[in-house]
């Protein structure tokens, strides 16, 4: 929206809508010892060019994940984001305007969300991946029910500390008044240990609950943590960014 300031006479006018003769009345409630009776300390007015040249050397001060390594961890990874991703995501077929929840209206998503899901299976080697829900959390509350339901069992589930607090918390909150107890698995090193995992796994856990990359930013042994549940029965539940793998 453009900036329109306004004249004398819209300055008049409003004034003597609400019943003042100057703008330094809007400010009487201000008790004098809390005003600023001097002008602000602000250097000269710098032409377009020197002001552009002048951020920019601030700037150049800031580094970026994109600098330097980042060990932040908690799902700020580096990304890499293809452009041809947002070239198929507006080709009719998959783009709709039109809320998800009306299945007969979103055929664009629902193939969207099956071409995902296909993706990920493939490149996982998972049995099983879930979609359209609004965030990781969710969507691993939704495969710890999922897995219960499969397995029937009503003992455990198991989840690594490595897994995003939100996450584990979220977990916790769909399991306190049902008969699962979240077991939480300890990684003071920021990885899971596999034969930690096969220490509390036992014949009525229903799944084990992992993230790749994990919360500090760590790469888990998959392998090793999906045999120690598989060899017990349970299922295993990962929680995956794909567009990390690439580093």
């Amino acid at each position: 929206m453009a900036f329109i300031s306004n004249t004398p006479d819209d300055v008049r006018v409003m004034l003597g809508a609400i019943g003042l003769d100057t703008l330094d009345q809007l400010f009487d409630l201000i008790p004098p010892e809390l005003r600023l009776n001097r002008p602000l300390h602000v250097p000269p007015a710098l032409t377009e060019l020197d002001l552009t040249t002048q951020i920019g050397e601030i700037l150049a001060f800031n580094q970026g994940s994109d600098k330097r390594v980042c060990f932040l961890g908690g799902g700020s990874y580096d990304h890499f984001i293809p452009a041809v991703v947002d070239q198929l995501a507006g080709r009719g077929e998959f783009y709709t305007a039109y809320t998800p929840y009306q299945a007969e209206a979103s055929q664009g998503t629902l193939q969207a969300t099956f071409e995902y899901q296909t993706l990920m299976t493939q490149l996982t080697g998972l049995d099983v991946s879930n979609a359209s829900l609004y965030d990781g959390g969710s969507a691993t509350a939704e495969a710890m029910l999922m897995a219960l339901a499969i397995t029937r069992r009503f003992g455990q589930v198991v989840v690594a500390e490595s897994v995003h607090p939100e996450y584990r918390q979220i977990l916790s909150t769909f399991l306190e008044h049902l008969e699962p107890k979240l077991v939480t698995v300890p990684t003071s090193l920021g990885q899971l240990v596999a034969d930690a995992v096969a220490d509390v796994v036992t014949d009525q856990t229903a799944a084990v609950v992992f993230q790749y990359p994990n919360f500090f930013g760590q790469l888990e042994d998959v392998r090793a943590i999906v045999q120690a549940a598989h060899a017990r029965g349970a299922l295993a539940i990962a929680i995956v960014d794909p567009s990390a793998w690439g580093y």
